[in-house]
């Protein structure tokens, strides 16, 4: 209000051209703004200067402004000072059939005071409304209410949900970063150590049945014999002229020959049937 209250009394220059339109016209890279009607187009601009754009708005047509307030869920019926009014100089109550727009100051009564731009033709002026051609009111205070919530919640979760990737699939290795299992390991790990060490001290190495020290799967090659002594064998000649190795009989002692006697067969005697008879 402060901003719109050190314009007052500003008259449109010859040929319905003012600074606001001239702004608004260079910001959209348009120049058919430069003397187009003014009264909206002149809040943008203080707006802008005020750093209240956001909860404002920046318009040049009426109709489409009043939409922005629906939208933001910050239209009402009740005049409060500062929400901005729109008229319809016909009566109408659709925000299709508006005309005109302007900043309320304040209320007495059914008697609204604004401020607004582009009345009796060409100036910039306080007014004195009756409320039987508005349409509504804008709150920019409704829409800065609404805007709050919405920064703190995108400030909870700075990326979006739809940037996010799946969920990352689950590891085994994932539990190591639990502190229990942390301890576990490093205690696990001390152990073993400590039992290798003490191995080597007593001389010998100690081997676990663990991962690293399970046998080879192939067996180990056979441990081979001593080789055969051959026995010396002597070449004799067979009746049929073929010649077969062996062995070499000793050679006869001096003396008589003893004579190896066979002991009698012992007879073994046969079985009998029963109708034989006896010797």
């Amino acid at each position: 209000m402060k901003t719109v209250r050190e314009e007052l009394g500003y008259r449109e220059k010859k040929g319905e051209h003012t600074k606001f339109g001239h702004w608004y016209a260079d910001r959209l890279k348009d120049p058919q703004y430069r003397d187009a009607p003014w009264c909206d187009m002149f809040i943008a601009w203080a707006a802008d200067k005020a750093g209240v754009s956001d909860y404002v708005g920046q318009f040049a047509w009426t109709p489409s402004h009043a939409v922005w307030f629906i939208k933001k869920d910050a239209w009402s019926q009740r005049p409060e000072p500062g929400a901005l009014v729109f008229f319809d100089w016909k009566g109408g109550k659709s925000y299709k059939g508006i005309d005109h727009v302007g900043i309320v100051e304040r209320v007495e009564g059914k008697k609204i005071h604004t401020i607004e731009a582009n009345v009796d033709r060409v100036w910039l002026k306080r007014k004195v409304r009756e409320t039987d051609k508005v349409v509504g009111y804008g709150l920019p205070r409704v829409v800065k209410a609404n805007a709050a919530p919405e920064e703190i919640r995108s400030t909870d979760q700075p990326f979006p949900l739809g940037e996010r990737s799946g969920a990352r699939e689950s590891s085994p290795l994932d539990v190591l970063g639990s502190p229990l299992a942390l301890l576990v390991v490093m205690v696990a790990t001390t152990v073993v150590v400590s039992l290798r060490l003490a191995g080597r001290r007593r001389g010998h190495h100690r081997r676990f049945h663990w991962p690293w020290n399970e046998p080879s799967s192939t067996p180990p090659p056979a441990r081979p014999f001593p080789p055969e002594v051959p026995r010396p064998r002597t070449r004799a000649r067979t009746e049929a002229g073929a010649s077969r190795d062996t062995p070499t009989a000793p050679e006869p002692r001096s003396g008589p020959v003893a004579t190896k006697t066979r002991p009698p067969a012992a007879r073994t005697p046969t079985r009998r049937r029963p109708y034989e008879p006896r010797d």
